[in-house]
């Protein structure tokens, strides 16, 4: 258990009891270890520079030095598990031949001008077959068989450009009984091949997830499976297609929402301008990614990355974005497990370049993570392990309830002969102009809206099928049931769509509707061309025959979708609220955004009383903290420390194990990252007796007290070191 979850509860029983038992400790320990918070994934066994604060370490890939990197681990005190790519990897046995005696370069996906898709030399992304399932299974049973605890499949990805490959044509005559046709001969080519792909990596992830469990069987272990997967609305973005939503129903316990620098810096319209938002498209992938495991009540962990993949950034753009994506991850209230960062060991002993000069010239150095940087990841990972917290809530935030309705076939329509709008206009037309003017927005996923209760929680969804389709019509009969039982539903379309005509369910067999939002009209009982408001039970719904991705390019257009949303708002009695900040209370910590292009008169938001930012490398206290345009922080609140009254930790650049608190004495161990410097700030009523590391006394010039905060700095250590802090001063 790390941090403040043991100091909590210690407290708490400590004022019941007076003491806390070793049985109880080791209880409390139990639960942490289970609930699997923290984990990180890395393809090198232990070293002391990668020596993380976390529950779970996942080796990546199956050659044959896994189980050796795995025990690595093991023997460190992690719960190890197993992450593996699953459309690419070192897979060249498989694909010359030497796995099964057959040359599966077929499966190498193509595009249209024979080109392949890479994701390396030699690697390329694999159009899956029926026997890629089983070479896979080969390898992640040699991880099963040394221990490993969970299996992640990362990644299945068919990109939209793909499908030219032999396998995928074989499979199109298998999977529609026709012969194949190129993907961008018309849209409705495009869609069936996007069909067929998304179908591809889902049997194949079922082939692995049933091996996997018939293992765990066989020997008594129970295996989960997870997915660690882009967010629909990325893959979206960048014209690839993925299983996403579906996987939950073909064995996936969960996912890994892999969201970070470099996904949530796409850039964007706004009022017609396109630039990065890298905080506020974090924010929607995140609760994109949230809202797909809600349904099922299966675990989803947020990724962050304090670098990204792009080598040639500075320490500080690194730095400036993961605050933002951070902070994008922990305005998400439901989620509490975090996988804190792919590779430790290119953030810890790469090197990227230094910030750039006071001229704007990039220096041509480059040099390892900066120090300050070191002791805030450590501060940050160490607050990440204790965010499962009762006491949660907004205290600056725009009208809740609010979501937008999104598709996995949001992927389907993303290429040749006629993609959808280049940087998705028809989403995040709908979402910025709500974000911005601070409405904690939620993407709502159409494939689980029939889930009892799932729409309960809102009272206004926007849906467009500009850009995606309803995979199936009994969504409509969920979303008209929730319109008539007080729902307001926003439909921006102005059915110019050319993906309406494809062969589908709508205009189909009985049904010929031109579009999907005809379809959804007559199950509404209202008329097909209602223009404006029309009342629907004790719900109502409000149809702009409008483009979303047009009103993206307009400078205006987000007063279109904000006047909607006051409209529909007032028609079923729900208040509506602006503001300039997202601020978010969890328990002790507060997580505060403040949002530029915003036209919320209500700057700065002041934050009453004294805290610690976790982004001060210093941890320095800071009093009345001010929220301006681009702010990002993640604060410990000092008054719920001085309310507590007992001796406790608030914040750590460290591990932190083993806390014990007494009468006459706090002590805990501590062990961290080498040649890095542990900070750690504790809460003391009054001024310490003595301070003792490795059981030696440390001098005064060491620590600093002052206003009941106890300040003690110390070179971390991969070994544990005890820290006794002497209460009678």
């Amino acid at each position: 258990m790390r941090l403040r979850d043991r100091v909590i509860v210690l407290a708490l029983l400590a004022a019941l009891l007076g003491s806390v038992s070793d049985a109880q400790q080791v209880s409390v320990t139990k639960e942490r270890n289970n609930e699997e918070r923290l984990s990180f994934q890395t393809h090198t066994p232990w070293s002391p520079r990668i020596n993380l604060n976390g529950d779970v370490a996942m080796s990546y890939g199956i050659d044959p030095s896994l189980p050796g990197r795995l025990e690595s681990w093991r023997l460190r005190g992690y719960k190890i598990q197993l992450m593996t790519g699953v459309a690419w990897g070192e897979y060249q046995d498989y694909l010359y031949g030497h796995f099964d005696g057959k040359n599966h370069w077929d499966q190498a996906q193509k595009d249209s001008k024979g080109n392949l898709v890479l994701h390396g030399m030699d690697v390329p992304y694999i159009s899956p077959g029926k026997d890629y399932g089983n070479y896979l299974t080969v390898g992640i049973k040699r991880a099963l068989d040394a221990g490993a605890e969970a299996v992640y499949l990362e990644e299945p990805e068919l990109w939209a450009r793909s499908g030219w490959e032999d396998n995928f044509k074989r499979e199109w005559k298998a999977y529609y009984g026709e012969d194949w046709q190129a993907p961008d001969s018309s849209p409705d080519a495009q869609y069936r091949a996007s069909k067929l792909k998304y179908m591809l990596y889902r049997r194949a992830l079922a082939q692995i997830f049933d091996f996997v469990k018939d293992y765990g069987q066989e020997h008594g272990r129970i295996i989960h499976c997870y997915v660690p997967t882009h967010s629909l609305i990325n893959y979206a973005n960048w014209r690839i297609i993925s299983p996403e939503s579906s996987l939950i129903n073909v064995g996936a316990d969960g996912y890994i929402a892999q969201i970070w620098t470099g996904t949530a810096r796409e850039p964007n319209y706004y009022k017609g301008v396109l630039k990065e938002r890298t905080f506020e498209t974090a924010f929607l992938e995140y609760g994109a990614m949230q809202n797909l495991v809600r349904a099922s009540g299966r675990r989803v962990w947020y990724l962050n990355d304090p670098i990204e993949d792009n080598p040639n950034l500075d320490w500080v753009d690194y730095r400036t974005n993961w605050e933002s994506t951070l902070t994008a991850s922990l305005l998400q209230p439901e989620v509490w497990r975090y996988e804190t960062m792919p590779w430790p060991e290119r953030i810890f002993n790469g090197t990227h370049l230094a910030a750039k000069d006071t001229a704007g010239n990039e220096k041509a150095t480059k040099v390892q993570i900066p120090k300050p940087y070191e002791i805030e990841l450590q501060s940050v990972i160490s607050a990440l392990g204790d965010m499962k917290q009762s006491d949660v809530r907004w205290e600056s935030a725009g009208t809740e309830g609010i979501g937008i309705l999104v598709s996995d076939t949001m992927m389907f329509q993303r290429a040749d002969p006629v993609p959808s709008d280049a940087q998705l206009g028809s989403f995040y037309g709908l979402a910025l102009p709500l974000i911005k003017r601070g409405i904690p927005v939620e993407p709502v996923q159409i494939e689980s809206a029939g889930t009892p209760g799932l729409l309960s929680r809102y009272k206004i969804l926007y849906l467009t099928y500009e850009g995606q389709k309803p995979p199936q019509p009994e969504f409509h009969t969920a979303l008209a049931k929730w319109v008539r039982a007080g729902g307001s539903l926003i439909v921006i379309d102005d059915d110019k769509d050319p993906y309406n005509s494809v062969r589908e369910w709508w205009n189909t067999g009985l049904r010929a509707y031109q579009t999907p939002r005809q379809h959804l009209f007559t199950e509404l009982g209202i008329d097909l061309n209602a223009n404006g408001l029309t009342k629907v039970g004790h719900g109502s719904i409000i149809y702009v025959p409008s483009s979303p991705a047009a009103l993206s390019h307009d400078a205006k257009g987000d007063q279109t979708i904000e006047e909607l949303g006051r409209q529909a708002a007032a028609s079923v009695q729900l208040s509506w609220k602006e503001t300039a900040s997202l601020v978010l209370r969890r328990g002790p910590y507060v997580v505060a955004a403040g949002l530029d292009e915003s036209d919320a008169q209500s700057y700065p938001y002041v934050l009453r009383g004294r805290f610690i930012d976790l982004f001060d490398s210093k941890q320095a206290p800071i009093v009345n903290p001010e929220i301006f345009p681009k702010s990002r922080k993640l604060l410990v609140d000092l008054t719920v420390a001085e309310r507590n009254g007992k001796p406790h930790i608030l914040a750590a650049a460290c591990r932190i194990k083993d806390v014990t608190t007494s009468d006459r004495a706090l002590s805990f161990h501590a062990d961290g990252i080498a040649d890095t410097t542990a900070v750690v700030t504790i809460f003391l009523p009054k001024k310490p007796g003595m301070v003792r590391l490795g059981g030696k006394v440390m001098n005064k010039g060491q620590y600093h007290y002052e206003n009941h905060l106890l300040h003690v700095e110390f070179p971390n250590s991969t070994d544990e070191i005890p820290v006794e802090i002497d209460l009678k001063g």
